[in-house]
């Protein structure tokens, strides 16, 4: 395959996979105004639980089930639904900050828990052998067809977000995160629904770690780093536009461009500051990011608002009647 296109693929994959990630947290905060960030936790469950159910054989750690892919994908969205599921039921009475602290202190005890867990994980060793879905094709057929695999999964994910957007459900977890007074006056369970946001939201973060770990074939604790999986991820969203499930696909890509942009201008840079690469290339994300919130503070593309026809048309009817 061409370098060039070779690059191509592996940038487009790894968008799509951060693209699952942006539309998890599009519905956790966009929908809900859930502040999660811990997203590294799901993301990382949803890798090893995929890894651990489909390696084939393992004399290091849990494993050797040799499931097939479509199962240790089912499997990794399930126990990260499940993991959500439990901390939604103890942190989801929080507010705001109180929330964002609980997240983070729960994604670092699971970061803990792959370090230290060896029988499990096999700890900071990590695990390799991964199966790919693709293996018997030629390299370059195999970069494709998983490319296609993970474009086709951001589509459906998409597509199944957009309808929730626009359904019941979506408008009353939309005037929950608006009014939370004024929904529970209306009949709405309010807890309830920010479980099930939570919940969902998680489960997808958990497929596209499943996702990463078929893709590079190798996971380890110091993949799933915060700024990745959890800074990047933020900043996508804010970015692309909160509450807008094609924003949250804009600015996946948008800043996956950035970041491997600064990969390549950090790499001009002399001998003496190469070290300091990263934290540079960190700074320029986050001078991007201010940028925006000062000129789009709604994003590149804001939420859509939707207005219920019938009560455009009736003050429009009375002012006709009151002509008459």
């Amino acid at each position: 395959m061409d370098p060039l296109l070779a690059y191509a693929v592996f940038f487009l994959t790894l968008v799509g996979i951060y693209a699952l990630l942006a539309l998890g947290l599009n519905v956790q905060w966009g929908f809900a105004g859930l502040f999660n960030i811990g997203i590294a936790a799901f993301f990382s469950v949803g890798a090893y639980a995929s890894a651990i159910l489909t390696r084939p054989e393992s004399n290091e750690h849990l494993g050797g089930f040799a499931l097939p892919l479509a199962l240790g994908w089912v499997g990794a969205m399930i126990t990260a639904g499940v993991l959500a599921l439990l901390v939604g039921l103890i942190t989801l009475r929080l507010r705001e900050d109180y929330l964002a602290i609980a997240s983070i202190g729960i994604a670092e005890i699971v970061r803990l828990a792959l370090k230290n867990e060896e029988w499990l994980t096999n700890g900071v060793r990590g695990i390799g052998g991964i199966v790919h879905p693709f293996a018997e094709l030629s390299r370059g057929a195999r970069e494709l067809a998983f490319l296609a695999l993970v474009l086709a999964i951001v589509a459906i994910a998409y597509a199944a977000f957009e309808r929730a957007r626009q359904s019941p459900w979506g408008r009353a977890v939309r005037a929950i995160r608006e009014g939370e007074v004024s929904a529970v006056a209306a009949g709405k369970n309010a807890m309830v629904f920010r479980l099930q946001a939570f919940t969902v939201g998680s489960m997808i973060m958990g497929l596209a770690g499943a996702v990463y770990a078929h893709f590079i074939g190798f996971i380890s604790p110091e993949a799933f780093d915060p700024m990745f999986a959890t800074f990047l991820v933020w900043v996508m969203l804010i970015i692309g536009g909160s509450g807008n499930n094609r924003g949250a696909l804009l600015g996946a890509f948008a800043i996956w461009f950035v970041w491997s942009g600064t990969e390549y201008l950090t790499s001009l840079l002399p001998a003496e500051m190469v070290a300091r690469a990263g934290a540079l290339r960190l700074l320029l994300v986050g001078l991007l990011l201010q940028l925006v919130l000062l000129t789009r503070p709604q994003g590149l593309l804001p939420e859509e608002r939707f207005v219920n026809r019938a009560l455009t048309r009736k003050p429009a009817q009375e002012a006709q009647a009151g002509k008459r």
